[in-house]
């Protein structure tokens, strides 16, 4: 017998990764925007948000997803009571198929869900960057990592896009959202550098940052951010990057999705003992005070998004 070989076409090839982060936001978490030359998509683990994708605006709710083609603007805010939990990720590919992708936003279903938290896992395994970092703008491997690890993020990630494209080839399910109206009252209430200052803080909340960067960031001298801030909050900038933090700190806890030396790496924290300090301090309750306490078990109780997590 001849036996001849048969080629098989490849319609989705990824080339490289660029980012693959998990975030855990504060529920006024904003993020001004950026356009870059890589293929990106955003899944709303948790909450909601509006986007911007070129000139439309949209709302994601908890299990929907938003892909954004190279070189198209895009910007993020979070809306309604709950904290956004986003996994976003950017890679290339050069794949004629990829064009299917072009301004898609859907909602996934189970089966997507369940390869997104596959990819989360190998990465874990295999990036020794953090992926709660927003500011980090190239992942590296861990020293040590197990077989096929590399490639295994290749391959579920073609998967998954695969997937994609095969269940949903219908019309989005997601329609253009008007960009929801900032009342006079909001408006007024801070200045706008203060809201930039905040969202800047927010950007870099699980990192520790310095009077001396927050000044540098904003081309403030620090009597002037300092003046600023006790003028509009009422306390420093540092104090309040620093509720911010613990205020972080208070729902992770009340989600149950960390222990106390996870959170305080974090939240880069120099150690568990330092963060317990602060925590205490500005709570008036320890870490683990505060997750027993009723204060912190009615807070757990409140009402939370009923679709399916990573």
């Amino acid at each position: 017998m001849t036996y001849i070989k048969t080629y098989l076409k490849k319609d989705i090839v990824i080339n490289s990764i660029i980012t693959i982060h998990y975030f855990e936001y504060m529920k006024d978490f904003v993020f001004q925007g950026e356009s870059h030359d890589f293929w990106e998509f955003l899944y709303v683990d948790k909450g909601s948000v509006i986007v911007q994708s070129g000139e439309e605006h949209l709302l994601l709710n908890t299990g929907d997803i938003i892909f954004h083609a190279p070189n198209e603007f895009h910007s993020i805010r979070s809306v309604g009571n709950a904290s956004p939990n986003l996994v976003v990720m950017s890679f290339i590919s050069h794949s004629p198929s990829m064009n299917f992708f072009q301004k898609k936003r859907c909602t996934l279903n189970m089966e997507e869900r369940t390869l997104v938290s596959h990819l989360l896992s190998i990465a874990r395994e295999t990036l020794a960057t953090p992926l709660n970092l927003p500011s980090i703008e190239q992942v590296k491997l861990k020293d040590k990592i197990s077989f096929g690890s590399e490639q295994l993020i290749l391959l579920y990630l073609e998967l998954f896009l695969i997937t994609v494209a095969r269940n949903h080839k219908g019309k989005d399910d997601i329609a253009p959202k008007s960009p929801p109206k900032i009342s006079p009252e909001r408006a007024l209430s801070k200045s706008e550098r203060t809201t930039k200052i905040i969202q800047y803080l927010e950007y870099h909340i699980c990192e520790h940052l310095t009077l001396s960067d927050i000044c540098e960031a904003h081309s403030l001298s620090r009597s002037a951010l300092q003046s600023l801030f006790h003028k509009e909050k009422g306390c420093g900038v540092m104090e309040y990057f620093n509720n911010m933090k613990i205020q972080r700190a208070k729902d992770i806890i009340r989600d149950g999705t960390m222990n106390f030396t996870e959170i305080a790496y974090f939240l880069s924290y120099s150690s568990l003992q330092y963060f317990s300090r602060q925590f205490k301090r500005i709570t008036g309750m320890s870490p683990l005070e505060y997750s027993s306490s009723v204060k912190g078990i009615s807070q757990s109780l409140r009402p939370k998004d009923t679709g399916g997590g990573i």
